[in-house]
């Protein structure tokens, strides 16, 4: 099972004369990141509400919107008479002193904050326990919404690293070429820079042997292949946290694949090399999205 780091969920629900929205939003990131909207009244069980979309939602950018407003469809404004009378009285005993002409005193007062403000009383535990359980379906919604763009792109981790396992089976044959092109190079190059006459046949074989055992891409191979099943055994396994383990895995495997480069010294494995290193780079592409 595979979950996306991007998602979207959302609820809400009827309490007394109230109605309660959640929605929630997560984007992918490397550690946990929840940005929160809250009315003022619902700040005290701000750590709570982060404790449970941690627990549902385990690793993400997210961000969190919770809105509580009337049968009307929007929230009760209320209008702070004394705060009014206050700014008020300041601002045209400020404009007498300076001798200015009065403009629009009230639109001025209204737009200072917490002049005018919704009316949200005190949580009681009957609206806590609704909050709750709107979010939970929001979070449930999200986890689907994440399962089905997981499921995706496991498909697509699979297929690539089917191809890069197909591309290694593709070097196999060209093993032998290989060996002898680098043995004719050898010869070549020795007759180049020496007289082959002077040449002791049984040393040059010996340091022959010992140059191909060091371009030996047999390991390599070995290993490779068992990185490529370890990792789809990890992508279907029933973890649900596998990104980061996965990414480790495709370290690995690119680790082999740049050796397997270097040791080639053969064209054809090399241009073979950098299809694998394409499929790669894409796989890893989609690893930074899961969780």
């Amino acid at each position: 099972m595979i979950l996306s780091m991007t998602g979207y969920g959302k609820s809400k629900a009827q309490f007394q004369d109230k109605n309660i929205g959640v929605e929630i939003k997560s984007l992918n990131g490397k550690s946990s990141d929840i940005r929160m909207r809250l009315p003022n009244n619902i700040k005290e069980k701000e750590i709570l509400l982060r404790k449970q979309i941690i627990k549902s939602a385990i690793r993400g950018k997210f961000d969190f919107t919770l809105k509580i407003g009337t049968e009307l469809g929007g929230e009760e404004y209320s209008l702070n008479k004394d705060l009014f009378k206050k700014y008020a009285k300041e601002i045209l005993l400020l404009q007498s002193e300076l001798g200015s002409v009065n403009g629009d005193i009230l639109q001025a007062v209204m737009r200072i904050p917490n002049v005018v403000g919704s009316i949200e009383g005190e949580l009681d535990e009957e609206e806590w326990k609704v909050i709750q359980k709107v979010t939970a379906e929001a979070l449930e919604m999200l986890h689907h919404f994440r399962l089905q763009e997981g499921d995706v792109m496991r498909l697509d981790l699979q297929d690539r690293i089917n191809v890069i396992s197909q591309k290694l089976k593709e070097v196999e044959p060209m093993e032998e070429s290989r060996i002898k092109s680098l043995k004719d190079r050898m010869h070549k190059n020795l007759g180049q820079f020496m007289n082959e006459e002077n040449v002791d046949k049984n040393r040059f074989e010996q340091e022959v042997l010992f140059y191909l055992e060091k371009l030996d891409i047999t390991e390599e191979k070995v290993r490779l292949a068992q990185h490529c099943e370890y990792f789809l055994n990890t992508l279907n396994n029933k973890n649900i946290e596998k990104g980061k383990k996965l990414g480790f895995i495709s370290q690995e495997i690119g680790r082999e694949i740049n050796t397997l480069g270097a040791k080639a010294q053969q064209s054809d494995i090399q241009q073979i090399v950098v299809s694998m290193k394409d499929e790669l780079e894409k796989i890893k592409e989609q690893l930074a999205n899961i969780i």
